[in-house]
């Protein structure tokens, strides 16, 4: 028994629908296995490595006050093994570090990552190292951390931090 042929209305229907599938996929953006802006020189991500340079140069400087200004007042701190911090917890932690570590300093280790974060500022994932001297040595501990950055009107501030892997 031979196949009729479609209806004029089903080919219509049938050629809509192939229409659209490829219209809709063609403005899904696709995605290698790398998340977007990752590691590319952008203006945002450029912003970021300025906000982190400057602040851990007041970090190295142990400028308590200026360092201070890169946390929001609402910042939460989470520590793997101190726990969740407000903002006065985190300065009076950073307080007694540079007492107990006066030459203490950190290095950023590799690249960091930066993704954005629409109508609030960017995500900054990297490895840091973190050494003072202590005894006859100089110890040094190399960790993770996760910020992320708000943009303000007083410019970029960390609201939310995680350090992990110590």
């Amino acid at each position: 028994m031979p196949l009729s042929p479609p209806a004029p209305a089903m080919l219509r229907r049938t050629f809509y629908a192939v229409l659209g599938a490829i219209t809709i996929s063609a403005c899904v953006p696709v995605r290698s296995g790398q998340a977007p802006n990752a590691n590319s020189p952008t203006a945002l991500r450029l912003e970021i490595e300025r906000a982190d340079s400057t602040m851990f140069a007041a970090y190295n400087a142990h400028d308590g006050d200026q360092l201070g200004r890169y946390f929001a007042p609402d910042l939460e701190f989470y520590h793997d093994t101190g726990g969740l911090l407000t903002w006065a917890q985190a300065m009076a932690g950073l307080t007694s570090t540079f007492t107990q570590h006066p030459d203490i300093r950190r290095t950023l280790v590799g690249a960091i990552d930066v993704y954005p974060i629409r109508d609030y500022g960017a995500i900054e994932v990297g490895v840091h190292q973190f050494c003072h001297r202590r005894n006859s040595g100089e110890q040094c501990g190399t960790f993770k951390f996760t910020h992320v950055w708000r943009r303000t009107a007083v410019g970029w501030q960390v609201s939310r931090a995680v350090s992990y892997d110590h």
